[in-house]
């Protein structure tokens, strides 16, 4: 091989190295920023470390979420683990759920209608008692501007911290907020239900058919 060859090689192999890395990176950009809104690569932001959560936790005050039930939970959800959003704790989302007729609110802090509905959820939930247990998720990772919007709403439901929407995924609920899902104690979805209520009796209507309440 003569230097000139040589040198030919030398600078494609370079050419390639660095068309690899170029693409390597744009990739990466384009697989952390999406067009649908803020990025939902992980559950939440660095940011929002258990002292920076403190103060808004307890300004949200909110209900804990649900310790095991009866059973594996819907088959859909096995697997995932989520943040309680009221103290930290890790919540195993099927076995949560399990044994029990549940409404699952999907929603964030950045939504209108969704901080709309949530006082709506919070007097159905108190109206229907512990027959169904209404259960939000927040589909944003950033976790402190959720706590302070329930905050100011004075909603404290038990909610979980879901910034990749992986129970969105899981069940197949449109790329809406807010949505409803309703599921039955044995673990099948009763309903999806992507749309917005204006109060209790809207829920109460849309919700206990679903379950066999009048």
């Amino acid at each position: 091989m003569n230097t000139s060859t040589r040198w030919t090689v030398a600078v494609m192999v370079v050419v390639i190295a660095v068309g690899a890395a170029l693409w390597t990176q744009l990739g990466g950009d384009a697989s952390q920023t999406g067009s649908n809104g803020p990025d939902t690569s992980r559950d939440r932001r660095d940011a929002d470390t258990a002292d920076a959560l403190a103060a808004p936790r307890a300004s949200a005050d909110l209900a804990p979420c649900p310790a095991p039930g009866a059973g594996d939970g819907p088959e859909a959800l096995r697997g995932i683990v989520l943040e309680c959003a009221g103290d930290g704790s890790s919540v195993d989302v099927a076995k949560a759920v399990a044994g029990r007729s549940v409404v699952l609110n999907l929603w964030a802090y950045w939504c209108g209608p969704c901080a709309e509905e949530l006082p709506a959820m919070a007097e159905y939930q108190r109206r229907v008692g512990p027959e169904v247990m209404v259960l939000t998720v927040h589909q944003d990772e950033n976790e402190t501007a959720a706590l302070l919007r329930l905050a100011e709403l004075g909603v404290h439901l038990p909610t979980l911290q879901d910034g990749r929407r992986r129970i969105a995924a899981a069940l197949k609920v449109p790329n809406v907020m807010p949505a409803t899902v309703v599921l039955r104690p044995d673990g099948s979805v009763a309903a999806i239900l992507p749309r917005s209520f204006a109060n209790a009796d809207e829920i109460a209507a849309a919700v206990g058919p679903q379950l066999g309440n009048s």
